[in-house]
């Protein structure tokens, strides 16, 4: 039986496969954006942890997270608890997302956003320059070493930055390999949806200094904010357990000064 991964990866390469846009024209469209915020810069650049805070509709696991999300108001409260970036899902069928919700939420502040979606072809990364994304999500279980170095050279080219994701070591060696400086390390299992909290802990140490490391999934509150850091992590991505929260602005306000007793 396919996976969660493998059934989400399919309908993103079928998509792909029927779309007969024009390479050509998507490339310019792209290039005629203004230039980017600069996605990691801002996560080197902050003192402690910082946090990426996530507009999250709905989860494969969790359902509907946030009735009526929105994207411009959520953006405005995780920016006013101290966010250091924002990320957006834009996958329609599996997380509710669109790419309207990453223009809005952008529209509505200064931070950098990330596209969050299932990044499998050059048209996926021109798309998202074309709709203001900062940085781009590559999944590395989801490409193949060649298509991971095309993302990734491409989406320098157009003066993004790419979160290269990964789940285990031969991933994050494969990442580094790439050539990956801002790498995230995902503590949710893509083939069963449980979150092992072991995993960024035993990953970050393989990680060189001078990457951007980020801990991704299963961080629900500040005392995994503080084991992160203290495992020396630059930054969390926090979706559930931010826009779910009564108070937004509170909640990632909460993580960050956690972090910085830890």
């Amino acid at each position: 039986m396919p996976t969660y991964l493998e059934r989400i990866l399919d309908g993103h390469r079928a998509a792909a496969a029927a779309d007969d846009r024009s390479l050509g024209e998507l490339e310019a469209a792209a290039g005629a954006m203004p230039p980017a915020r600069g996605f990691a810069k801002t996560l080197a650049g902050e003192r402690g942890l910082s946090v990426i805070a996530e507009v999250k509709r709905r989860s494969p696991s969790r359902g509907i997270l946030a009735q009526g999300l929105d994207p411009a108001e959520v953006a405005r409260q995780y920016a006013a608890g101290g966010a250091a970036c924002l990320s957006v899902l834009t996958d329609t069928e599996w997380f509710g997302g669109s790419p309207a919700d990453l223009v809005a939420a952008r529209a509505a502040c200064r931070l950098p956003v990330l596209r969050k979606d299932f990044t499998v072809g050059r048209a996926d990364v021109y798309d998202a320059r074309v709709m203001g994304a900062d940085a781009v999500l590559l999944i590395v279980a989801a490409l193949t070493p060649e298509e991971l170095g095309e993302l990734l050279a491409l989406a320098r080219d157009l003066g993004m930055d790419a979160l290269v994701e990964v789940h285990d070591e031969a991933e994050a060696d494969r990442a580094l390999a790439a050539g990956a400086e801002l790498v995230g390390v995902n503590q949710r299992d893509l083939v069963t949806f449980e979150v092992d909290h072991s995993r960024a802990e035993r990953l970050a140490a393989r990680l060189p200094g001078d990457v951007v490391r980020v801990a991704e999934s299963g961080i629900s509150g500040p005392d995994d904010a503080a084991r992160l850091a203290a495992a020396g992590f630059d930054a969390v991505l926090v979706g559930e357990s931010v826009v779910t929260a009564g108070d937004r602005a509170a909640a990632v306000e909460a993580l960050r000064r956690a972090a910085r007793c830890s």
